[in-house]
């Protein structure tokens, strides 16, 4: 539990030290504009996929697996998806990690869904019986060797 929980930390710790680099490379450039934020190094990038990787996290899916994965939302209930794929995804994304730390834990997972996947019209979820198609879902096509 110990490990799961530095591996989360260490995600956040660098995604704020990403988002703070950002934030202190806009300097004034004299004009009174600023100057753009420099990209994440290599570096800094492949820290962050390393410490996704220990928390559970996935990396971004392919556009084919993108496809299948917001179709199968889709069948769920269209408003899961609600016109952001991109989000749909990074709530996939977050939903693998509790894939990887809870394995057996099933209830847990739904529990997770039902709070992470939720809508204008749904704010308190979808309910445990969607819940549980959104986890398969997400274990099928983001996270399938969890």
């Amino acid at each position: 539990m110990k490990h799961r929980r530095t591996a989360a930390t260490v995600v956040t710790a660098l995604a704020l030290g990403v988002a703070l680099t950002a934030c202190t490379s806009i300097a004034s450039s004299g004009s009174g504009e600023a100057a753009p934020a420099k990209t994440p190094t290599a570096n800094q990038s492949k820290a962050i996929a390393d410490a996704e990787a220990a928390a559970g996290i996935p990396p971004k899916p392919d556009a084919t697996t993108q496809a299948k994965y917001i179709q199968a939302l889709t069948r769920i209930d269209a408003e899961i998806v609600n016109g952001k794929p991109d989000k749909a995804v990074s709530r996939g994304r977050n939903q693998c990690s509790m894939i990887h730390n809870f394995p057996k834990d099933k209830a847990k997972q739904v529990d997770s869904a039902e709070l992470r996947f939720i809508s204008p019209n749904h704010p308190e979820g979808f309910g445990k019986a969607k819940a549980a198609q959104i986890v398969e879902a997400v274990h099928t096509h983001l996270c399938p060797k969890f």
